[in-house]
């Protein structure tokens, strides 16, 4: 239901995007009888209920219909052009969360051990650190520093399906650890708040006075019960992975899906914008579901609320 209700909200904006879509498309070669002609072609000329209930349906089906930009030139199906673009998404995101998400949860559990030594102060304004810094500020840093001036890695990750792997770790280096930076703050803190939060339990307390070690206390049981909002928070930065990483793809021109979706409004490509946004959105409630049900299998007290 929320995904059928996101679906109206996407055709409407898109509906509502300024300009012409024929002259966009059609460029120069655009006259009012040739843009007639291809209205009827791609269907514009029917009223929008209509249109809705023809994409949704073929949607349903699996069909995201024909890209409109590539009609004027070859025709293009919107799966054939976002199925690299969404694999090399995936590729980055997967790769960033192997790496961020181990090292946001030993931070965080280290960071709570030691609450309010050192080393929790450093990684605590660390954290703070990149939390306030833009995407694309961090990003520029990083390809000053690693890429021009140390020549460690390459400043952009321009890949495709010939690349060999050790060549594209190599390329998705730089915008691998911008992600990483960007999201091991997030999840870093809310792991030490959710442990911290909880060792003023009573539970807690008893542990402690049967002797038990302080890592043996959080580990055992303090994180199992911490685990729903950190699950939760997990979800939500690995959602922004796929869906928000446009800045990250556009400044190391990687061509993901995000940047792809940018390109299809620049060009007012309706269909690959209609099922860019469709992806995302379905990412975004699976991932949450994802999250609520682990969350509940953690913590099975969470199906019975006082």
């Amino acid at each position: 239901m929320t995904l059928f209700i996101v679906s109206i909200v996407i055709f409407s904006l898109v509906e509502w995007l300024p300009g012409d879509f024929t002259k966009a498309i059609l460029g120069q070669a655009w006259t009012p009888e040739t843009g007639a002609a291809f209205e009827r072609e791609i269907g514009l000329d029917q009223p929008p209920v209509t249109r809705y209930v023809n994409w949704i349906a073929d949607v349903a089906q699996g069909d995201f219909g024909e890209s409109f930009a590539s009609r004027v030139d070859y025709r293009r199906t919107v799966a054939e052009l976002i199925a690299p673009r969404l694999a090399n998404t995936l590729f980055l995101a997967s790769l960033t969360a192997i790496i961020a998400v181990p090292l946001a949860l030993t931070l965080g559990i280290m960071a709570a051990l030691y609450r309010n030594s050192l080393f929790d102060r450093i990684v605590n304004a660390a954290t703070l650190t990149t939390i306030s810094m833009p995407e694309f500020f961090m990003a520029y840093l990083l390809m000053l520093f690693l890429s021009v001036k140390l020549h460690w890695f390459p400043g952009l990750a321009s890949v495709d399906a010939d690349t060999p792997l050790p060549e594209r770790l190599m390329r998705c280096a730089l915008p691998t650890l911008t992600l990483t930076l960007v999201i091991v703050a997030h999840m870093m803190r809310m792991t030490r708040a959710a442990i911290i939060n909880l060792l003023a339990s009573p539970y807690i307390e008893m542990a402690r006075l049967k002797g038990l070690s302080k890592s043996r206390v959080v580990l055992r049981h303090a994180l199992p019960n911490a685990w729903a909002p950190i699950v939760n928070v997990i979800a939500f930065n690995l959602a922004y992975l796929v869906v928000g990483v446009v800045i990250v793809e556009a400044v190391f021109t990687y061509p993901g899906i995000g940047q792809l979706m940018v390109d299809a409004v620049t060009s007012r490509d309706i269909p690959v914008v209609q099922a860019c946004a469709l992806i995302f959105a379905a990412t975004y409630i699976l991932l949450n579901l994802t999250a609520d049900i682990i969350s509940i299998a953690t913590n099975p007290r969470l199906l019975h609320p006082r």
